[in-house]
């Protein structure tokens, strides 16, 4: 891949931090259904059967829908981070999802979110559609987000399918370990004790003018 996108995706999380993190919350369903199981803690496939309590929203530059029995993310704002939780808190957990690429530019970022604090303190798990990786540590008190990548940037991997596409993802968050799995292969394996629990999500950017489109689907945390 050119510097210059490796350049920008690096500038993506940076921006991430210092542009306002909008619509992250949105409005969860009120009362909503039990969306766990005796083999996992937590498991929504989003085919309209159970309201799982994820937060749905529609505001200038992103949305999150539930459409097409997936998690819809539309972002249109180059250099935000959009995102959507259930409403939940975690110890220890496993997480897997498919995303899937539908539209937009290729120098973008999507992934997950597992120890979701607030707004402002979580970890993220991104891929991108031009085949990069990296984690991310957001806390307060700090002007840019912290890579827990080599280098700390993003990584290139052959594992990740790149461009409209669907990508297998694996997020381990056990004791200090955080762990990312791409297509059933390993990617990366770090170390960080700042967070301990909470919640888990879906996470999609830009960096390029256009509308990136990202799906979700078959989101399951269980216990490792």
């Amino acid at each position: 891949m050119p510097t210059t996108l490796r350049r920008s995706l690096v500038t993506l999380v940076i921006l991430l931090v210092m542009l306002p993190l909008m619509a992250c919350l949105g409005t969860a369903e009120t009362e909503p259904d039990a969306c766990d199981g005796p083999d996992f803690l937590f498991a929504d496939d989003f085919n309209g059967e159970l309201n799982c309590g994820w937060a749905t929203y529609d505001r200038g530059g992103g949305t999150a829908t539930i459409d097409n029995s997936a998690m819809q993310l539309t972002v249109g704002q180059p250099g935000q981070l959009w995102w959507t939780n259930p409403g939940k808190t975690f110890d220890d957990v496993v997480i897997t999802a498919e995303a899937r690429q539908v539209d937009g530019p290729n120098d973008n970022a999507y992934g997950l979110i597992c120890r979701y604090q607030d707004e402002e303190n979580f970890y993220v798990f991104l891929v991108s559609g031009d085949g990069y990786y990296a984690i991310g540590k957001y806390q307060s008190g700090s002007d840019t987000v912290t890579y827990l990548t080599p280098n700390a940037q993003f990584q290139p991997s052959d594992a990740i399918n790149v461009g409209v596409a669907s990508n297998e993802l694996r997020v381990s968050c056990i004791g200090s370990e955080l762990s990312l799995e791409v297509n059933g292969i390993p990617l990366i394996t770090v170390s960080d004790p700042t967070f301990v629990n909470g919640d888990i999500g879906l996470a999609a950017s830009t960096l390029q003018p256009g509308t990136a489109i990202i799906e979700f689907d078959n989101v399951r945390v269980t216990q490792p």
